[in-house]
């Protein structure tokens, strides 16, 4: 049995299990209707024109794992951002760990998916929010809907400050011989409140596991999201990762991923404005080696007026590593006054890895600034030569040259502990110790 027939025998005993109302299992069937038609993303599509999942889709997955499993925080506290004091959302096997996490309905819910998805209290929120952005035609963000019952729940409400900043952890152990799991996070930000967001997939052995990830993510008016997407995973991991932000009038969403483990990354990463003075960030920093393949699929969609955005991705490449960078600005008729940017660099460390780049434009208004850009090249040999010249040795001048190519982006990093992480995560990946003042 293939995985898509296992995933239609398993959706009718899933919802059998689970408490849902009737609005929820209306949702749930038209989104299982969708991905039995179109199944799997195949390199056909356009937008998966440069990555397959054929070799992934091919391992017996379980879709259900059988046991609660336990995990001591000594085992995995490295994983966690432990220098400072973060709400957590652990789960483990695709199940809520209430040993290792951190909630809170004290002003505001830090909460899990289930519940909000399950409690009366929480249905006029579901009903306002759950799978109102969630692109209803994709494949696979309709499987997730499908099968959505787990997950992160945060709601910030106006004028809102989280007094400190959300990890959401997913954690697999290897307990089945090849597991998929389905998160599905919705964040809601009221009307000039602010959180910090830290998510993080981690397989703890080197089981298969593919991860289909969804997170909708609202910014009310003057709302301010900052977001961070830590993508260090082992070679046997496969993420596909779905994120869609509605922005309201004067909001700042940021994104930045970093990508630096798995064996197959998809992050598709879809901002819709419904408003004006509103700010988007997306940022990212890729370096992979040996046959990883990462593929940053972005749009951000100006729908009003007097708008910003700006994108910037670096990507470093080594051995037979494959990067794919496809993003899209699109502007409509009534987006005047649209300022919006997009860049993104490459650095080809092996004459073996491979950049597939397509920046895209597309305005139908007449009064904005836009502009992309693209670049593919390798490390500048005069530059390295200068710094052997003064007594750098050659792996840590190479070392110092990546860093420096993907300084601009670390520098946006708004939590102090989380810039040093990325470093020392960085210096991990090329093999050096960088020892300058973070």
């Amino acid at each position: 049995m293939d995985l898509k027939e296992k995933l239609l025998s398993s959706f009718m005993a899933f919802e059998e299990r689970i408490d849902v109302n009737a609005d929820l299992h209306n949702i749930r069937t038209e989104a299982f209707k969708n991905f039995e038609n179109k199944g799997f993303p195949t390199k056909k599509e356009e937008a998966w024109k440069y990555t397959s999942l054929n070799a992934v889709l091919k391992n017996d997955y379980t879709v259900f794992p059988k046991n609660d499993t336990v995990l001591n925080y000594a085992d995995v506290k490295k994983y966690f951002l432990h220098e400072i004091d973060t709400y957590k959302l652990v789960f483990i096997d695709g199940i809520f760990s209430s040993f290792l996490s951190s909630t809170t309905h004290d002003g505001q819910d830090i909460c899990l998916m289930s519940s909000a998805l399950t409690k009366p209290k929480y249905k006029e929120v579901i009903d306002a929010y759950f799978n109102k952005i969630a692109n209803k035609d994709e494949s696979l963000t309709s499987l997730n809907t499908a099968f959505a019952i787990e997950g992160a729940f945060i709601n910030i409400p106006k004028n809102k400050v989280a007094d400190k900043p959300v990890e959401i952890m997913y954690f697999s152990t290897g307990n089945e011989s090849a597991l998929m799991v389905q998160p599905r996070n919705l964040v809601i930000v009221g009307e000039n409140a602010q959180v910090q967001i830290i998510e993080r997939h981690q397989s703890l052995n080197s089981n298969p596991v593919l991860t289909n990830s969804v997170t909708e993510i609202f910014a009310a008016e003057s709302a301010i999201v900052d977001y961070y997407k830590i993508q260090n995973d082992q070679q046997t991991a496969n993420l596909v990762d779905n994120t869609y932000i509605a922005q309201k009038g004067k909001s700042n969403a940021s994104v930045h991923t970093f990508s630096f483990g798995g064996n197959i990354t998809r992050n598709n990463l879809n901002f819709y404005h419904q408003g004006e003075r509103i700010e988007s960030t997306l940022k990212g920093i890729t370096l992979i080696g040996d046959k990883q393949h990462v593929d940053h699929y972005t749009l951000v969609q100006h729908a009003s007026p007097n708008c910003e955005s700006h994108q910037n991705y670096k990507g470093i490449f080594d051995g037979n590593s494959t990067g794919v960078f496809n993003g899209k600005i699109y502007v409509e008729k009534e987006a005047q006054k649209t300022d919006a940017f997009q860049q993104n660099n490459n650095i080809l460390i092996s004459e073996k890895a491979t950049i597939n780049a397509k920046p895209q434009l597309e305005i139908f208004a007449d009064d904005v600034k836009c502009s992309h850009g693209c670049t593919v090249g390798q490390l500048d040999e005069s530059a390295m030569f200068y710094m052997q010249s003064r007594g750098i040795p050659k792996k840590e001048a190479k070392a110092l040259l990546m860093y420096a190519f993907s300084n601009e982006v670390i520098e946006s990093i708004r939590i102090p502990e989380l810039k040093a992480r990325i470093t020392k995560l960085i210096a991990s990946k090329l093999g050096v110790n960088i020892g300058f003042d973070l």
